[in-house]
């Protein structure tokens, strides 16, 4: 797997330092509070895990799914919802933890669902955010890393359900994608 990775961009000492920095701005912004967090599987369950570690605080943790790129190395126009979340967030903090924001198309989605669920807030952990990648106007609250517009995997992001397992994040090679 690692001879697919044309460059390394974040390795397992910068993500522990960007879950770090961001579970303690994650403390300090909900003292007091009890936030249902929410995974967005697959890609977010190593970030989910590494940051939650540094949050103390009392949470209640959910999973969502959506998808929109459906196996591919760009997303697609169609979100869809594959598992739901199962707590009742009417009234609650929420926070949303991607692995990465890219077109902003499947947070904007999950946004407008929990808000008519009745969150009464919807904030976003990202460990990655891709601007450049951008159709919707959304932006995250929490965020790792700024990344340039390439292909990323590596800590569970993926490309074609591999390389999720990679401990750190890179670039992989067009060659590989585009056979």
């Amino acid at each position: 797997m690692n001879n697919d990775i044309q460059e390394v961009l974040f390795d397992q000492a910068n993500i522990h330092d960007a879950a770090v920095r961001l579970g303690q701005q994650i403390t300090q912004d909900y003292a007091g509070e009890k936030p249902v967090v929410l995974s967005v599987l697959k890609g977010a369950y190593l970030w989910t895990a590494d940051l939650l570690r540094e949050v103390d605080l009392y949470i209640d943790l959910e999973f969502i799914n959506v998808s929109s790129y459906h196996g591919g190395v760009k997303s697609t126009d169609e979100i869809t919802l594959v598992t739901d979340i199962r707590s009742d967030i009417m009234g609650r903090q929420v926070i949303i933890l991607e692995d990465i924001v890219d077109t902003g198309q499947s947070l904007l989605f999950m946004k407008a669902l929990l808000a008519k669920r009745g969150a009464a807030s919807i904030k976003v952990a990202t460990l990655l955010d891709k601007k450049a990648g951008r159709k919707v106007d959304i932006e995250a609250d929490y965020v790792g890393f700024n990344v340039r517009n390439e292909f990323v995997v590596g800590y569970g992001l993926d490309y074609k359900e591999l390389y999720r397992n990679l401990p750190y994040v890179g670039i992989l090679k067009k060659e590989v994608y585009t056979k």
